[in-house]
């Protein structure tokens, strides 16, 4: 133990320790074996798999892939944490370039230490050089961002099938032997699937014997994604519904392999993955609160490891959503069961996936009426959920959420009705839309999604998707949607809060993601789309002929600019402690960024000139 001193002032001085607390670093260096190295010899092999991370004390190490030396690291750098992290084999082998000295970090010591978002930057870059044996900046060499591709690119290895009355030791056998983590089960009509960890949890721990039939212990029906699909969206489904393995099918419905999340994420995302479990653990409402602080932290250790911006919002989302689901469930924990079935919405831009640590908490609650049609259930059971979406709003609040400030909120007595009753307002506004507040509550009730109750919530949306069929209602809405405008004055210039606190900035949800948000709100229900992204209802709104491809594209474009323009700002508000907002100010642009901005806020006026011309002229 008299090393740990000395390991741990060697630690410190190099990153990703360095932004550790001393107590954190006191732990890896007590774990911390030390190994020595003769010069030319092999640490390990190309496609070993470390079950270790190493940090050189003394010496140097070589990178090797297929015997071309790739790069040289020194004293203080790390190396086989990336094959650790994700559990596959190494892409290079690490050789000792001189008589070389290393710490040896357990596994379970290293996650502790990687996970953390003090470290998370560091290691993200780290593990892109070591995944693809590339340093960053060297010239000519590009670094491939795998989320961006088809989900079917990324198959490894053909999947292990078998029919359902296979043993599990011959599955388990066959898994070993081609060192896969799941199993498909062929059931003819459709697939199961049984994953390594369904092997410990429900065999070898519920006492199964290895005779029985690989049926008892699989999931069925498997969920499946086919191999067109994008990575990074096959990624969110994991997020959002908690799978970690997903078989991959070909367009003829041919089983290509079996996707794992291991496959697809970089330590970021497992910290999601992490954080997850940790709200579902959460036993109270002060430790859900507890657990919630790491959220904010999350986002700021996404984006500072470039994480597509749309991709944090969506994590985010997720995330948010996992913790509406806990605070609902403490909830329904003290107040008692509810007397019918009902769906929790998550309404506005958490509904859509792009909210943003500055976004407001917009919810509504829908619930069935009971089998006697004689009953008043309206009278007997709003209160109660009225009184459990009051406990539930407090506890979302103690977690770091705003209740929507325009009131669109479940705490609110309007936004909770039988499914009946949001059925009945529904179509009323569909037919009649010059009600008062029914674009307003039409726009509101779109971009919902349930996040408990999926059955009921699913129901109340499809309410709205005949609203192609009423083109009365899409007119008002394309006017609707043009009500806000982009900030951009009669020079071009941006335009600026002229009074109040935020005098001299500019609003980039107002001004910036809101007139886009609106515009695809209404090409998609033109199209017969309801809750969807705003980059989904813009690329179904140009499929669909509502809006040119160039417009859709521009759209996407201006929303994804807007969006990384946020997400910076709130960003560096958050890292200085301050509560997020989205008031920027120009003159701390800089000159290229105002330049994009503006052209984005001209494309965006253009396109609303454009579809207001077509309503004066009853072209729409």
């Amino acid at each position: 133990m008299s090393a740990v001193p000395e390991i741990v002032d060697f630690l410190l001085r190099y990153p990703p320790f360095c932004a550790l607390e001393r107590t954190e670093v006191e732990g890896a260096a007590a774990a911390a074996e030390i190994e020595f190295h003769l010069a030319g010899a092999e640490i390990f092999s190309q496609g070993a798999q470390p079950s270790v991370l190493r940090v050189i004390r003394a010496g140097a190490v070589e990178i090797v892939h297929d015997a071309r030396v790739l790069d040289l690291i020194g004293v203080g750098e790390m190396f086989g944490h990336a094959s650790m992290l994700s559990g596959l084999p190494t892409g290079f082998a690490a050789r000792a370039a001189e008589d070389t000295l290393t710490y040896r970090i357990p596994a379970d010591v290293a996650y502790r230490l990687l996970g953390q978002p003090a470290t998370l930057r560091y290691v993200t870059r780290s593990l892109l050089e070591d995944r693809y044996g590339i340093r960053q900046g060297r010239a000519g060499e590009v670094v491939r961002n795998e989320l961006s591709q088809p989900v079917g690119a990324l198959i490894r290895a053909p999947a292990v099938i078998c029919g359902p009355d296979t043993l599990v030791r011959e599955a388990a056998r066959q898994m070993s032997a081609r060192g896969a983590t799941a199993v498909v089960v062929d059931l003819g009509s459709s697939l199961g699937i049984v994953t390594d960890r369904d092997l410990r949890s429900r065999v070898l721990a519920a006492g199964l014997s290895p005779d029985t039939p690989i049926s008892k212990a699989m999931t069925a029906p498997a969920e499946t994604v086919p191999s067109e699909r994008l990575a990074g969206e096959v990624l969110l489904d994991m997020l959002d519904r908690g799978f970690r393995h997903f078989p991959v099918l070909s367009p003829t419905g041919l089983v290509l392999g079996v996707i794992g999340d291991s496959d697809l994420v970089e330590v970021q995302t497992h910290s999601s993955f992490s954080l997850r479990r940790a709200i579902a653990r959460a036993a109270d409402p002060a430790e859900l609160a507890e657990v919630a602080t790491a959220l904010r932290p999350m986002i700021v250790s996404m984006h500072s490891a470039h994480v597509a911006p749309l991709d944090i919002e969506a994590v985010f989302s997720i995330v948010s959503d996992a913790l509406t689901r806990r605070a609902l469930e403490l909830a329904l924990a003290e107040v008692g069961e509810a007397p019918v079935h009902f769906a929790w919405l998550a309404l506005g831009s958490q509904a859509r996936r792009e909210a943003v640590p500055s976004s407001d908490l917009d919810s509504a609650v829908v619930f069935l009426k009971g089998d006697d049609p004689s009953e008043d259930v309206d009278l007997v059971t709003r209160p109660y959920f009225a009184g459990l979406a009051l406990r539930t709003t407090e506890i979302l609040v103690s977690c770091g959420f705003h209740p929507d400030t325009h009131r669109a909120s479940a705490a609110d007595p309007l936004f909770v009705r039988s499914l009946e009753s949001w059925q009945t307002a529904g179509r009323s506004w569909l037919e009649d839309p010059t009600q008062e507040k029914a674009l307003v509550l039409t726009s509101v009730l779109v971009d919902s999604r349930p996040v408990f109750g999926a059955q009921v919530g699913e129901m109340l949306t499809e309410t709205f998707r005949p609203a192609r069929e009423h083109p009365a209602l899409l007119r008002m809405l394309a006017r609707f949607s043009l009500s806000h405008r982009p900030p951009t004055g009669f020079l071009g210039g941006l335009v600026v809060e002229h009074s109040g606190e935020h005098r001299g900035t500019l609003d980039l949800k107002e001004g910036g993601a809101l007139p886009i948000v609106n515009l695809a709100r209404w090409a998609g229900m033109a199209t017969g789309v309801v809750c969807a992204s705003t980059p989904a209802r813009l690329h179904a709104a140009s499929d669909g002929g509502i809006l040119n491809r160039a417009d859709a594209d521009m759209l996407i474009e201006s929303f994804e600019l807007v969006s990384e323009l946020r997400l910076d700002h709130q960003t560096a508000q958050l890292m200085a402690g301050e509560e997020p907002d989205d008031f920027v100010d120009p003159a701390e642009l800089s000159s290229l960024t105002r330049t994009y901005l503006k052209e984005a806020f001209r494309a965006v006026a253009s396109v609303q000139h454009s579809i207001s011309n077509d309503l004066t002229f009853g072209v729409r």
